[in-house]
This record gives structure tokens, C-alpha cells and sequence, in this order.
């Protein structure tokens, strides 16, 4: 029994010893591609960050505009109702005046909920242009990253 346990024992370190190999050393090309891969994995982090900010100023800029839209629609329809109670209160013989004079307003009314939604409009997409150039920046420097880590890999390929 101790003979087929002193083999046993030797064998474990005589395999031990073989399958403890020292590692490789690192070449540069590994170590190039594991740096590119880093700065890659932090750039497209950054561009992912960036995307979701100006997508979120985006949803902020409709939301806004909408809101603004709304107060002018409301605002035209108090006007618009104002007036029409002038034209129901009016005596019998003003009644034409103040129809006339109604259409006069509802057309003000009008014309300033159209200009306040007009301006909404213009303000949400200059937002939505800014952020659409601020993620195609983002996304350029992304590339860049991957472009400079691929010739950092292929320079140090070069050098073995």
C-alpha cells in the first residue's frame, strides 16, 4: 500500500511540476489590443452616456413645446370666449358691431396662438438639432478611438 502511495504522491508532483509552465510573456501586440480594447469599451461607454442625455433634451424639448401649444390653444379659446360673450350681451341693435368686432378678435387670438406654436416648434427642433450634432460628435469620437486602437495593434505587430 505505501509503494502505491508513494507513486501516486510522485506522480502528482512530477505532473504538477510539467503542467506548471511559466506563462508566456505578454507581447506587445497583446498588450496593444487589450489597451485598445479598454480605451474602445470607455469610448462607445461615453458615446452610450451622451446619447441617452441628448435623447432625454430631446423628450424635455417636445414635452415643452407641447406644453407651450397647449397654454396658446387655451389662452385663444379664453379670448375667443370672451368675445362671443360681449356679442350675447350686446343690445339688439350693437349685435352686428360686435359680431364684427368678435371676428376681429378671434383673428388676434388666432394669430398669436399660431406665432407662440410656430416659436414651440422652432425652439424644440434647434434643441433636437443641437443634440443630434452633439451625438454625431460623440459617435466621431468613438471611431476615432477604434481607428487609433487598430493602428496600435497593427504597429506593434509590426515591431515583433
Amino acid at each position: 500500500m505505501s509503494k502505491l502511495l508513494a507513486a501516486l504522491i510522485s506522480t502528482l508532483f512530477a505532473t504538477a511540476v510539467f503542467a506548471q509552465t511559466t506563462a508566456p510573456a505578454a507581447t506587445p501586440v497583446t498588450k496593444a489590443e487589450a489597451k485598445a480594447d479598454k480605451a474602445v469599451t470607455k469610448a462607445t461607454t461615453s458615446e452610450a452616456k451622451t446619447d441617452a442625455k441628448e435623447d432625454a433634451k430631446m423628450q424635455k424639448a417636445d414635452a415643452k413645446a407641447a406644453e407651450k401649444k397647449a397654454d396658446a390653444a387655451t389662452d385663444a379659446g379664453k379670448t375667443k370666449a370672451k368675445a362671443h360673450d360681449k356679442v350675447a350681451k350686446a343690445k339688439p341693435e350693437d349685435k352686428v358691431t360686435a359680431e364684427a368686432k368678435a371676428d376681429k378678435t378671434e383673428a388676434k387670438a388666432d394669430l398669436k396662438s399660431s406665432k407662440k406654436t410656430i416659436k414651440a416648434d422652432e425652439k424644440a427642433d434647434k434643441a433636437k438639432v443641437d443634440a443630434t450634432a452633439d451625438k454625431a460628435v460623440a459617435k466621431a469620437k468613438t471611431d476615432a478611438v477604434k481607428a487609433e486602437g487598430k493602428a496600435d495593434v497593427k504597429a506593434a505587430g509590426a515591431k515583433q
